[in-house]
């Protein structure tokens, strides 16, 4: 499979019956941080990265690779009947730019007591939003940018900060200025509307169903409440320079379940973007 991984299809052994087959059906980038479209028998059940994962009626679900996704996911189908068949993905690793930055003071790389107590609390906030579950498949509705404008920072990328290891950065980072309209990527609901956050400040976070959510950070305002639903296209926030940050830009990132993906897979190449 090459790096767009653009369609995989796996078909299993006979069960035994004339005329029956266990199928399964991916498409999408077999790559850390790739997002996957399935397709199973109706009533079939997934299994895949430590969860059972939701399936609609149609016997369609996602599976998203984390940044750190392993080279071999095993996927688990168990059909209505119970005869069960494992599927070995293969995921193509990638190559992440990771800076070294050593002497800087230590109250720079760990936070007091104090700030470590508050984004503790942040984190908490982040996770209730997301553990709110929608089945329906609002991301049908396709993908576009949030917002276009130069790239500033990418997926994947980290520092090291005097030999400690600091959190991956999960985003795209588009440069643009305060109060430049953010609209919906796809359809969704909102689950999170945070104007204050420690690191991320204003913060968005849109689930688009079937455990795939939007986050927005370091927003200057936020246009929408939560439980509301939005449409694509829709202006849901304006461009910031809150939480932790040093200049106005947008940073968007997406998550399946606890898998952090890369949102420019989904989306077209956008013209304007480019690394600096």
């Amino acid at each position: 499979m090459g790096v767009n991984g653009i369609r995989t299809a796996v078909l299993a052994a006979m069960l035994g019956l004339a005329g029956v087959v266990q199928a399964l059906e991916l498409s999408g980038p077999q790559r850390q941080g790739g997002l996957l479209a399935g397709q199973v028998e109706a009533d079939a059940r997934v299994e895949a990265l430590g969860r059972v994962i939701p399936v609609d009626g149609a016997g369609r679900f996602l599976l998203g690779l984390g940044r750190d996704a392993p080279q071999t996911v095993t996927v688990t189908v168990t059909q209505a009947d119970g005869t069960t068949r494992e599927h070995a993905l293969a995921v193509e690793p990638r190559d992440y730019d990771i800076q070294r930055i050593d002497g800087l003071p230590q109250n720079q790389v760990n936070p007091d007591g104090e700030t470590l107590a508050r984004i503790r609390e942040d984190a908490a906030r982040v996770r209730e939003a997301r553990s709110r579950r929608i089945d329906e498949r609002h991301f049908d509705a396709g993908w576009r940018w949030p917002v276009t404008g130069p790239i500033s920072g990418i997926y994947g990328s980290q520092r090291i900060l005097n030999g400690e290891p600091r959190q991956p950065h999960y985003g795209i980072d588009i440069a643009r200025p305060t109060g430049t309209p953010v609209v919906a990527p796809s359809d969704g609901v909102v689950t999170l509307a945070a104007e204050d956050l420690f690191f991320s400040g204003g913060t968005l976070i849109i689930d688009h169903g079937q455990g795939l959510s939007s986050s927005f950070l370091h927003l200057s305002r936020i246009l929408v409440q939560p439980g509301e639903p939005v449409r694509q296209g829709e202006v849901v926030a304006e461009v910031g320079a809150t939480g932790r940050v040093t200049g106005a830009h947008l940073d968007w990132r997406m998550n399946w379940f606890d898998q952090r993906i890369d949102p420019s897979l989904l989306v077209p190449p956008m013209r304007e973007a480019r690394a600096e």
